[in-house]
């Protein structure tokens, strides 16, 4: 399995926070079988001031110890990025990281509060060529009140990814009964971690994949947390990997919302 997720950089955010928590939460990364973790800090402003040379100094860092220990893990560079103003040009002068240098980007809504003009913000990144990834948004307060833009989102070429611990129903209630909703109406691409702590939030996606699986069955579990995070280290682009199942009764969405976006550029 691959993590694209996961805060495991000692000491630059709220994940691990020495080189000891960081080598406890690889070691049970690999006991879960996962072989390739994404490690993707915080990028906000004001808060976790992070950069691309940075985050990618850890991980090459961490990766050294990895391999000094005999830990089989393979680290990725990334980041969990909030939007800011002038976004897109700090990923093209190379200041914010995609994962793993490719066109998809994790970006991560604010948890409480539903940001002015998301949805518009989250197109201009798609139409300048990258395909952004929602961050957990099943964990969202404010997901029942905006559910349809969600919708609208994944149906027009934006990644959902959700934690597998939602799935499994760590996080509580309403986050299993969004990602339960999301799963059975084809709206999720990718589960990760979101590792923080190896005991209060640790990198364990093989509950959320058997849960995923009970749901949508195990082809599909595998594309969740095999197919489609491969083809995200490859850079493929979306339309060359496994869409996520309709359920039976939807045809396809026209898409008309982004279509005429798109007709205005």
């Amino acid at each position: 399995m691959i993590d694209l997720h996961c805060h495991m950089l000692p000491g630059i955010d709220d994940g691990a926070v020495d080189l000891k928590m960081a080598l406890e939460m690889a070691r049970i990364a690999v006991a879960d079988g996962v072989h390739t973790v994404a490690c993707t800090p915080h990028i906000y402003p004001g808060l976790y001031e992070n950069n691309a040379m940075g985050i990618r100094r850890g991980v090459a860092e961490l990766q050294g110890r990895l391999d000094a220990r005999g830990i089989k893990l393979r680290l990725l560079a990334g980041a969990d990025v909030h939007l800011e103003p002038g976004l897109c040009e700090s990923i093209r002068r190379g200041r914010v990281p995609t994962l793993a240098g490719t066109r998809y980007l994790l970006l991560e809504p604010p948890h409480h509060v539903a940001p002015p003009r998301f949805e518009e913000s989250v197109f201009e990144l798609r139409a300048a060529g990258y395909v952004p990834v929602i961050t957990h948004p099943e964990r969202l307060t404010w997901i029942e009140q905006h559910y349809e833009m969600f919708k609208r989102l994944a149906e027009n070429g934006v990644w959902m990814q959700l934690t597998a611990g939602s799935v499994a129903g760590h996080f509580g209630k309403q986050p299993r009964y969004w990602s339960e909703r999301m799963l059975d109406e084809g709206h999720v691409h990718i589960l990760a971690s979101d590792g923080h702590h190896p005991e209060r939030r640790p990198p364990v996606l093989s509950e959320g994949r058997e849960a995923a699986a009970r749901r949508v069955g195990e082809q599909e579990a595998t594309h969740l947390v095999v197919t489609r995070p491969q083809g995200i280290i490859d850079n493929l682009p979306p339309e060359k990997l496994p869409p996520p199942p309709l359920p039976a009764s939807k045809g396809k969405s026209t898409g008309s919302f982004w279509k005429r976006l798109i007709g205005a550029q």
